[in-house]
């Protein structure tokens, strides 16, 4: 006999042996005892766009995320750094020959927007953009952000999707999925992008990926509403509706033939949701019922078609927001021009190029912000002013702009339950790397998740063998910029 079976002779090591195991079990009990629960929300096939109650009683009912496309300079508009101003022109301290994704940088250099103290707060924001800067008692600012690629790109996707490959749901989808739209006659996510094109991962910042397609973001802007909503000329309104009556007498009867058919309940609710946007969203993306106060106090009436373009995408937020849409994303900035050209990527020349940018951003932003807290929707509504990373304290050599720089960079805060007029975390003396209150991307999604009632660590799909959710497997709520 081996020594293996002499050994389970013996009635000690035979109890022994079992009783280790059942610990073993009960060990693997406690463990899935302690485990996130993964939260699938209840979806109706008759109903699939349908409000869903949050896990818990959210601050917001509704987010507005604007996303700087190329990367705007914290330290050209939000984070005021005496030092920059004091080294101006000289190397950085512990940097000599310093190459970052362009190459080789130059000296430090100050901002050549002064700075100044707004509001009651007293935060020191610069002259980029006088609009914004007039509203800093609305805003948390999180010095502290970083991110984790130094290329657009994969930092687009990440600030939108969570992760930097291609192939994940945007922010937008995964509020669709857990939450629904309060309107059936429009979608819950908008995607708005800017007049002058798109940004450089163009849909991957509205796409659904694993998420069901029907969560995907529709994308339109005031220029480029909504194709296809207008009736073919020559079609006889009588015929129309008639024809419509009749699909819908087809569709009741083979949803009685086939009771339970969710695939068949999905593509009925597709199309009659289709039927509601063509007047509901013909609706919301008619501008001409604004006022010429509010066009003007947008910008809207600009004779540059860029700043008018972009005011009126700010209104077609509001419009949206208003008429329950729950999620919008509002994109300033676009790459179909070039480097810099008609984005924030401003290496080479970046006083000319930001004194095209910031007017055609500031005006507009600060009135829809104005306007939803004139309207009492700031109330219930999360605003976040975002971009992929930030810029770098020194100018590339031989050149008269900021590399990039995934290091430290600025996100703002604003509206239902954000603390006002308060900063978050820093950057070191020169703005170049998070050192206080250091937040990642993944933290401001949790956040943003977290004030609109969904806990980030449950809300999660099932693919491919991987329980998926768009904080990955990190992230905490950002509690210091939480009222």
């Amino acid at each position: 006999m081996s020594a293996r079976g002499r050994f389970l002779l013996d009635r000690r090591a035979f109890l022994g042996e079992p009783a280790g195991g059942l610990a073993a079990i009960a060990l693997a009990s406690l463990a899935r005892a302690d485990a996130v629960v993964p939260y699938r929300p209840l979806i109706r096939p008759g109903e699939p766009a349908s409000a869903r109650p949050a896990l818990f009683t959210p601050k917001a009912n509704r987010a507005l995320v604007i996303f700087c496309s190329g990367a705007l300079s914290h330290l050209d508009s939000f984070d005021y750094k005496p030092e920059l101003i004091r080294l101006d022109g000289q190397p950085m301290p512990g940097a000599s020959g310093l190459v970052t994704f362009q190459g080789e940088q130059g000296a430090l250099t100050r901002s050549p927007w002064d700075f100044r103290p707004r509001g009651q707060s007293g935060k020191m924001v610069s002259d980029l953009l006088p609009n914004l800067a007039s509203m800093a008692d609305e805003f948390c600012f999180l010095h502290g952000m970083t991110a984790k690629s130094n290329t657009h790109g994969p930092a687009e996707n990440q600030m939108s999707t969570g992760f930097t490959l291609d192939g994940f749901p945007g922010m937008g989808c995964w509020v669709s999925y857990a939450l629904g739209s309060p309107s059936r006659d429009l979608p819950a996510f908008v995607a708005i992008p800017d007049p002058r094109g798109g940004p450089q991962v163009g849909s991957n910042h509205w796409n659904s990926a694993f998420l069901p397609a029907m969560f995907q973001g529709v994308a339109f802007n005031a220029a480029k509403p909504l194709p296809h909503l207008a009736a073919p000329a020559g079609l006889n309104p009588m015929a129309d509706r008639k024809s419509r009556e009749y699909l819908r007498l087809l569709e009741r009867k083979a949803l009685a033939r086939n009771p339970g058919d969710s695939e068949l309940e999905a593509r009925v609710a597709s199309y009659e949701m289709a039927g509601r946007m063509q007047v509901a969203a013909a609706e919301a993306a008619d501008l001409s019922r604004e006022s010429a106060g509010t066009l003007r106090m947008y910008g809207a009436d600009q004779a540059d078609p860029v700043r008018a373009g972009f005011a009126r995408n700010c209104i077609l937020a509001r419009r949206l927001l208003e008429r329950g849409t729950r999620f919008v994303q509002l994109f300033n900035g676009a790459y179909a021009m070039g480097e810099g050209v008609g984005n924030w990527d401003g290496h080479k020349t970046l006083v000319k190029q930001y004194s095209v940018h910031a007017p055609i951003l500031d005006q507009p932003a600060a009135a829809l912000l104005a306007d939803l807290k004139r309207t009492g929707l700031l109330d219930d509504t999360v605003v976040a002013l975002v971009t992929e990373f930030g810029r770098m304290p020194t100018f590339q050599k031989e050149a008269s702009g900021r590399d990039h720089n995934p290091a430290g960079f600025t996100v703002l805060l604003a509206g239902a339950g954000i603390r006002r007029g308060h900063s978050h975390g820093a950057t070191d003396p020169f703005g170049h790397k998070a050192v206080e209150g250091v937040t990642t991307i993944y933290d401001l999604h949790a956040t943003l998740l977290h004030l609109l009632g969904i806990d980030h660590e449950r809300l999660s799909v099932y693919h491919n063998g991987i329980e998926r959710r768009l904080t990955d497997v990190h992230g905490h709520v950002i509690t210091g910029a939480l009222a």
